[in-house]
């Protein structure tokens, strides 16, 4: 695959300059308004496959395939007949639809932790809601979070640790008050003996845990041996509501999630991304007990007016079926381990400081010279390093995450070419670092 011959970013610099007019920063989620790395922003006209097209026509190689959802590449033929058919009948109807009820099925006997669903239009909604489930449950007001790992913007998670092992939870955000998380306990990532004192210390004030079982948003962070089960064997202890964000790792690290890859079942389990095939839709689901507690079943409260969308609907069930009949895990996975060895060796060969971690499709080259188990060390690599080997690929025509701190994803889309064309850029770049 020929390198890119990089064309001028004049339409995206004017189209960056009218939004900053429009929108706060330009842009209606952070991430995207480039700050991590410096620079304006790329402006994206269309997709497909593993590529997209920015507005002043250059092509990129996609490794953040939507933060996630794309898993089979942009524009799949099925999914967008899917979402048209389901346009042709209605966009929104406040009532019930059978659509609802396919999904569920899918997700249902897709993930082993969930044995009834709600959905709902994204994935804060979903976290926000099993974290009001898991208090109204239990009774309980305190809730357990592990620092770097992102789960929406819901108030009592913006938090973030301090300098010690574990704190009372400071506001992470302006607008988001104190009494707001006060309840939110955070520890560093990965720290069994930390968990452990917190449960001995207050165990039984603690309504739930919850986590990604595969970190994706302090960039690709697995968890060490032990650590899922820990935290299951003490929430069985202290009656605890056990929650996995799987808004990223669901249907993307294995069809049944993370929590079938490691063998660890939660209580509770929260989707986005790929359920709703790259459409505004999450989903939250877990054990019965829990689940008929959910208004109007039971009494806690939770609704959305386009909670269940149709067209969310159709482009859930059409990936859905198409990862569960053709399964591309195998190939994601063969493919990942040529990239992460690819990636690793780029910078072994200009002697970058690095480490590479990865889980299939999802991975991280952290500009580090130690192992990332958490936050505490994630905060110490180099992001000045980083963005200037994000620039320097733009300029090869492949489009990274636009910080340290996100996974890179990729689809069954990508092919042999595409990777080596990928390490190939990367060793250009990072020779040059």
């Amino acid at each position: 695959m020929e390198s890119l011959t990089r064309l001028s970013h004049l339409k995206s610099e004017a189209a960056y300059a009218r939004a900053c007019q429009l929108m706060p920063g330009g842009v209606n989620s952070p991430a995207r308004a480039f700050h991590a790395v410096g620079g304006k922003p790329l402006f994206i006209q269309q997709a497909a496959g593993p590529f997209l097209f920015d507005i002043d026509g250059h092509r990129y190689l996609d490794y953040i395939g939507s933060w996630g959802p794309m898993i089979l590449g942009h524009a799949h033929p099925q999914v967008i007949e899917a979402i048209v058919h389901a346009a042709e009948r209605g966009t929104s109807y406040g009532a019930p639809t059978e659509a609802e009820s396919e999904l569920s099925e899918l997700v249902i006997a897709a993930v082993p932790s969930i044995d009834k669903v709600r959905l709902v239009s994204s994935g804060t909604e979903a976290t926000m809601s099993a974290i009001r489930l898991a208090r109204g449950a239990t009774g309980r007001d305190k809730i357990i979070k592990f620092a770097g790992n992102y789960h929406g913007h819901v108030d009592s998670l913006l938090v973030a640790a301090g300098s010690s092992a574990a704190n009372l939870g400071v506001p992470d955000s302006p607008g988001v008050t104190a009494g707001t998380s006060r309840d939110t306990l955070v520890l560093e990532y990965n720290d069994i003996d930390a968990l452990s004192e917190m449960f001995a210390d207050c165990g039984h004030e603690i309504a739930a845990i919850i986590l990604e079982p595969i970190v994706g948003n302090m960039g690709c962070v697995p968890p060490r041996p032990g650590f899922l089960e820990t935290a299951r064997e003490l929430c069985n202890r202290y009656s605890t509501v056990l929650i996995f964000d799987e808004v990223m790792t669901g249907f993307r690290v294995a069809y049944g999630g993370a929590q079938s890859l490691y063998g660890v079942t939660p209580d509770l389990t929260t989707l986005g991304k790929i359920v709703g095939g790259g459409m505004p839709l999450g989903a939250y689901g877990g054990r019965i007990d829990l689940m008929d507690q959910i208004l109007p079943s039971g009494k806690v409260f939770q609704a959305g007016t386009l909670s269940g969308n149709p067209l969310a609907t159709a482009a859930g069930s059409a990936t859905l079926k198409l990862l569960r009949d053709a399964p591309p895990y195998a190939q994601l996975e063969r493919l990942g381990a040529k990239l992460g060895a690819g990636l690793s060796h780029a910078a072994a060969a200009a002697g970058v400081p690095h480490r590479m971690q990865r889980v299939g499709s999802m991975m991280t080259l952290f500009f580090a010279d130690a192992d990332i188990f958490g936050w505490r060390e994630a905060q110490h690599c180099d992001r000045v390093k980083f963005a200037r080997y994000f620039w320097g690929l733009i300029d090869e025509g492949v489009y990274m995450p636009c910080s340290q701190f996100e996974a890179l994803f990729f689809s069954q889309t990508h092919s042999e070419e595409h990777i080596d064309h990928t390490i190939d850029a990367a060793h250009k770049v990072l020779a040059q670092l």
